[in-house]
């Protein structure tokens, strides 16, 4: 589960992390306002939404004066970004910077432990210094018996500074993020940049927190931030479905019993030239409503252009299969190609059900998914 910046820095600031004065707001109006609170100095407003890239956007703007803000501000609130409309912006006092860094907690899986992620060269491009000067990321293990002591914290922290100023805020900031990260059970803490400022100060400017949402019933605080996107929704009720979905970027809608064979399915789509719409796997159930609400959201999605449905029955019954696909047929009235492939338990009786319907019925998992991108490549 992700949170706006705002809500990172309010977490930020209740561990001790230092961050600049801002203020949160939801109209242009609020602006002028929150701009005065400010003390009326050069200010920075800033697109929230869920999402990076919002500076190269357009969604970080910087303010000299009460007009200027109220303007920029309007602009914002009626943008979107990466598809996602901005509802808040945060006016936020604006830092004379020396210098920017990065610091990040994450999951290693590899090593089976948190990661401290450190970079003298914070800032929007940070991923292309990943992707292009990886060497300057440094990276330590925590050791989850050791944590986070004072003397691993100051040798990290001596990685990016020499001043002994520096270094003692610098260990503040890292014990404090650790102690976020593992208390609040956060899969990502982010700051940046984290800047030095002329003065000599550090101050988080920006931060990103994500958190595991398998441990957030033990924080209804943090649950309650949860502002889910429209895909999130969609993953969220195939859940409450008893099914897992997983929207991509194809045309063609997969559904399948199995995970394994719901990931050769879209292998397969693949191999023959086309894209999947989604994951898809209903599971092991022989509830024919299942198979209808599976059809249901398929259909929902207007990318979805041929339906490929493949079940290998074992526990799941093909004939039941056959049922709700009928159903949902009967209910839907669907006017796109679909391609059926049922093999197991009853598919004869599977068979004999869908005979006579508008059913593209096939025996193979190759033949389904040539039929399935032959039928897409016919489409005008």
């Amino acid at each position: 589960m992700k949170i706006h910046e705002y809500q990172a820095k309010k977490l930020f600031a209740a561990y001790g992390i230092p961050v600049e004065k801002h203020l949160l707001c939801e109209t242009p109006a609020e602006i002028r306002t929150a701009f005065k609170e400010l003390g009326n100095k050069t200010a920075v407003v800033k697109a929230q939404v869920l999402t990076g890239g919002r500076g190269k956007a357009g969604g970080v703007k910087l303010v000299h004066n009460e007009e200027e803000a109220f303007t920029q501000a309007n602009a914002i609130l009626n943008m979107e970004i990466k598809g996602l409309p901005v509802k808040k912006v945060l006016l936020s006092e604006a830092i004379d910077i020396q210098s920017e860094y990065y610091v990040s907690f994450t999951i290693d899986r590899n090593t089976r432990s948190v990661i401290l992620m450190l970079s003298a060269s914070g800032g929007m491009d940070i991923e292309e210094v990943a992707r292009l000067n990886p060497e300057k990321i440094q990276r330590f293990i925590i050791d989850p018996f050791i944590g986070l002591p004072d003397f691993l914290a100051r040798q990290y922290a001596f990685t990016l500074f020499r001043e002994i100023e520096n270094v003692n805020s610098m260990v503040v900031i890292l014990q404090s993020l650790y102690r976020l990260f593992v208390e609040k059970d956060v899969s990502l803490a982010e700051i940046n940049p984290l800047v030095l400022t002329n003065n000599g100060t550090l101050v988080a400017i920006d931060g990103k927190l994500v958190f595991d949402d398998n441990a957030l019933y033990r924080h209804p605080d943090i649950s309650a931030l949860n502002e889910p996107t429209e895909e999130e929704r969609t993953e969220a009720y195939a859940r409450s479905c008893g099914f897992s979905y997983v929207r991509m970027d194809g045309s063609i809608g997969c559904m399948v019993n199995g995970a394994g064979l719901a990931m050769a399915t879209m292998d397969l789509i693949k191999l023959y030239g086309a894209e999947p719409a989604n994951f898809l796997d209903i599971g092991g159930s022989s509830n024919p409503r299942k198979v209808t609400d599976a059809m249901q959201l398929l259909l929902a999605d207007p990318k979805v252009c041929v339906v490929l449905i493949n079940i290998f029955g074992g526990i799941t019954r093909c004939d039941d299969v056959a049922q709700g696909l009928i159903q949902a047929f009967d209910m839907l009235k669907p006017t796109i190609p679909i391609v059926v492939r049922l093999t197991g338990t009853n598919e004869q009786e599977g068979r004999a059900l869908l005979a006579g319907k508008q059913f593209f019925i096939v025996q193979s998992l190759e033949e389904a998914a040539q039929k399935a991108v032959n039928l897409f490549n016919e489409l005008p």
